[in-house]
């Protein structure tokens, strides 16, 4: 399945186990066949949720968040049951999705951490811009981004004109600053208007994807903390668009997008 061109490999374990592991060959085994960006297991659970949902960067690393996974295997779980509204239980805890149209999903991310050790950093700093620099340190390209926590690590910076960054170079260079005690997913955002933001994510142990669930909703809030853009806007990445809300009464961040099917098959040897 893809979620705005992120592509995922999943799995269901629930027939086989209830659980999977997989070793770092078979990763790289299915990243290479399927051309995905990460991949999700769909695993039991004792409790009163849908599903568990493991999730594996292409890297190998088993991570706690992802956005655009989340919807596509919220997507999963509504067919299966033939209902509207799911819950997902991740590392990142507990996620409410619920279908708002034709394959299209808006889940609940929860609330965004925003203190320095819930990043994590470091150092303490104001996370509202954290002291990175790129380039001369007298006048720097970048500098200063917003650092968000959706479950995964985020650095945010704010640019101009988003096309010009060489984002691959620099992700890659920031993914795994000192700053960033488990690595950081590295964020361009140009904001074109007060209700709508163009991004391109790194995404630590992934790479450049076309689009970044949890990237976009720290986009959002790390734009509206710097008093760039309102509590809604519509974030539009290499593989579409995303329409992110942090809502005020709850302190909760909504993301709401689309999912595509694309094929299925038996898993050999996994």
């Amino acid at each position: 399945m893809n979620g705005c061109g992120n592509a995922f490999a999943i799995f269901d374990a629930r027939d086989h186990g209830g659980t999977m592991q997989l070793t770092p060959a078979q990763i790289k085994t299915i990243v290479e066949t399927s051309a995905c960006d990460q991949i999700m297991a769909i695993e039991s659970t004792p409790d009163n949720t849908d599903a568990f949902m493991r999730i594996w960067n292409a890297n190998g690393e088993e991570v706690s968040a992802c956005g655009n996974g989340t919807r596509a295997v919220a997507w999963w779980l509504m067919e299966e049951a033939k209902t509207d509204a799911v819950t997902v239980r991740t590392k990142a805890g507990e996620l409410l999705a619920s279908r708002v149209g034709d394959h299209l999903i808006c889940v609940d991310m929860g609330q965004p951490r925003l203190g320095w050790e819930e990043i994590p950093l470091s150092e303490r700093m104001d996370t509202r811009g954290i002291d990175i620099k790129v380039g001369p340190i007298d006048a720097p390209v970048l500098s200063m981004p917003g650092a968000v926590n959706m479950g995964n690590p985020h650095a945010v910076f704010f640019v101009e004109d988003v096309e010009q960054i060489a984002v691959q170079s620099i992700g890659s260079l920031l993914e795994h600053h000192p700053l960033f005690l488990q690595g950081a997913n590295i964020g361009f955002a140009q904001v074109r208007s007060r209700d709508e933001i163009r991004l391109r994510v790194w995404e630590r142990g992934a790479g450049l994807t076309r689009a970044c669930g949890t990237g976009a909703c720290a986009a959002l809030v790390a734009c509206h903390r710097r008093g760039l853009t309102g509590r809604k806007a519509r974030l539009i990445l290499d593989g579409g668009e995303l329409l992110i809300e942090w809502r005020k009464t709850d302190d909760h961040v909504l993301m709401t997008g689309p999912v595509k099917w694309e094929y299925e098959g038996e898993a050999q040897g996994v």
